[in-house]
């Protein structure tokens, strides 16, 4: 008699049961796979972020646009930095900040807010309920107080050359009647705005030149931001146009952090890109 040898099929060796664990064993790896990279991102989202550098929002004064900062903007561009540089519009003080406000409202992340001129009236007005915005820095710019204008602060000190050096034109304003705007008078531009630069240079800039509206350098400020944000302070010791001696003035009564080159004429961004530059990186890093 032959012994019966059985040929019951184990329950892992049918059909259904080869098929599926692979299956099963394959699903659990690619879900492995997955949450290690979800992860991997969420931590490497939250490592970009508190890495990040801020955006750099640089505001040009009166006589000038946007351009004055092309030295500046290529120099931070060049270190990673996000940068606009807004054209100002120029008119008046709360139409400009309120203008000014609505593009930091437009930018995620940390913000560091940069005046020229009058462009530091403009930052110190629209600054206020952004807290995004974690420094001001002022280069050889206006810090007016409460319902000080940059006319106000332009005459608190001896040494301008703008009320001499002024030309006006009128324009038509939208809502009728005119305003007046004020442009340097190009025989005296170079020597008020901007004397450590080339004269074949300068004579291009008093071309260009934008005009501001008196009402705008008249205008007076709102409540400054720079009481309560950070703030950095560039002076211009060669100042034609803002008498250093106020710049000082401004930079002490704002506790900001200050430095100056003497030699430098009004467009220190201009002449001497490479110390703006520092000094706007140097209030990134100390309020990252």
């Amino acid at each position: 008699m032959s012994a019966h040898v059985s040929t019951q099929t184990s329950p892992l060796s049918r059909p259904g049961i080869r098929i599926l664990l692979p299956v099963t064993l394959a699903v659990l790896a690619m879900l492995a796979i997955l949450v290690t990279a979800l992860s991997s991102s969420a931590a490497a989202t939250a490592a970009s972020r508190h890495t990040a550098k801020p955006t750099v929002v640089l505001v040009h004064g009166a006589f000038a646009d946007a351009s004055s900062w092309n030295k500046v903007v290529a120099r931070l561009q060049g270190a990673g930095y996000p940068v606009i540089a807004p054209a100002n519009p120029l008119r008046d003080l709360a139409g400009d900040s309120a203008y000014l406000s609505s593009i930091v409202s437009s930018i995620d992340g940390p913000v560091i807010l940069v005046g020229h001129s009058y462009g530091g009236a403009v930052i110190s007005n629209a600054a206020t309920g952004h807290p995004n915005v974690k420094a001001l820095v002022f280069i050889a710019a206006f810090a007016p107080e409460e319902a000080e204008s940059a006319l106000d602060l332009t005459g608190k000190f001896p040494g301008s050359q703008l009320p001499t050096s002024l030309i006006t034109r009128q324009y038509p304003l939208p809502g009728g009647g005119t305003g007046t705007d004020a442009y340097i008078d190009p025989a005296t531009f170079r020597a008020a705005f901007a004397a450590d630069l080339p004269a074949r240079d300068t004579a291009l800039m008093a071309a260009t030149q934008r005009p501001a509206a008196l009402a705008a350098l008249g205008s007076p400020s709102g409540a400054p931001a720079w009481k309560t944000i950070p703030s950095w302070y560039l002076v211009a010791g060669a100042d034609q146009a803002i008498p250093p001696a106020a710049q000082r003035f401004m930079a002490t009564r704002a506790g900001a952090h200050t430095s100056e080159v003497r030699e430098a004429s009004h467009v220190i961004m201009i002449s001497q890109p490479d110390t703006t530059t520092a000094v706007i990186t140097a209030a990134a890093r100390a309020t990252r």
